[in-house]
């Protein structure tokens, strides 16, 4: 059975006093669950306050929002995933769209992050996804298998096996508009059997979650349909008893069979 992932990405929210105030009021709200994963990504300037906050709690997980696909070298401003891993983060995001769109990472670049990512013994969580003038044009399913098939041609489905995918529609991040759970389904379905045309076990297993524009009053519907195994979310999770909202979300039964 794949286990229910929610992911809260705060961008380029929430400093470190911002952060331990959220931490304070998520975790005295939200109870420990093990039938379920909740991972946090702040900023890096916060990522110590976040994970001093997490030192009782074995339930909840830090991540990091980006890396270098380099272990070490002349590269100012980077930070490895060796080095995050050391200082107790276990997800890390790649090939979000917004380091797709607004700092030039391509496919080859996604792949080599997420092969560094496995490298060090951390977790990638792989975001693909169209753009509205590509949804509109019908090529929905091509930009997607495009994006997954980079990461499968450098890596291999072995790899990947210790990958989560996030399908983010780019159209509806931070616009307040967001597929409907029939349309994230669609998609889901397509990338589970993209997967399972490389390797069965991994279209079966591989988690994918869905990232665009989830709230507490969309997350049960998503969260229900059968190749949704969660959300990748970012407005909704700087706010401490919205996430918690949607973390409980995931009580809702769905139809999945993974």
């Amino acid at each position: 059975m794949r286990q229910r992932l929610a992911v809260g990405n705060w961008k380029m929210n929430n400093g470190p006093t911002e952060a331990r105030a959220f931490m304070a009021a998520f975790l005295g709200v939200y109870a420990p669950r093990s039938d379920r994963t909740v991972a946090l990504f702040p900023p890096a300037l916060s990522l110590a306050a976040v994970r001093d906050a997490l030192v009782s709690r074995t339930d909840v997980f830090l991540g990091v929002q980006n890396i270098h696909s380099e272990p070490k070298g002349a590269f100012t401003g980077e930070v490895s995933a060796g080095m995050l891993r050391e200082f107790g983060c276990r997800y890390v995001i790649v090939g979000h769209s917004e380091r797709r769109q607004w700092f030039g990472e391509d496919d080859r670049t996604v792949a080599l992050k997420v092969k560094a990512v496995l490298a060090a013994g951390m977790v990638p969580i792989i975001c693909v996804g169209e753009t509205l003038a590509e949804r509109e044009s019908g090529v929905t399913e091509k930009v997607v298998g495009r994006q997954i098939a980079a990461a499968l041609d450098e890596l291999g489905s072995e790899t990947l096996k210790g990958a989560v995918l996030a399908y983010e529609p780019v159209w509806a991040i931070g616009t307040g508009r967001t597929a409907s759970p029939e349309q994230a389904q669609a998609v889901h379905a397509s990338i589970r059997g993209l997967l399972a045309k490389r390797d069965g076990s991994l279209g079966d297993l591989a988690p994918i979650l869905y990232g665009g524009s989830v709230k507490a009053a969309n997350a049960a519907e998503l969260f229900a349909m059968p190749d949704v195994d969660g959300g990748l979310i970012g407005g909704a999770s700087l706010v401490a008893q919205e996430f918690i909202s949607i973390c409980r979300a995931a009580d809702q039964p769905s139809g999945r069979d993974g």
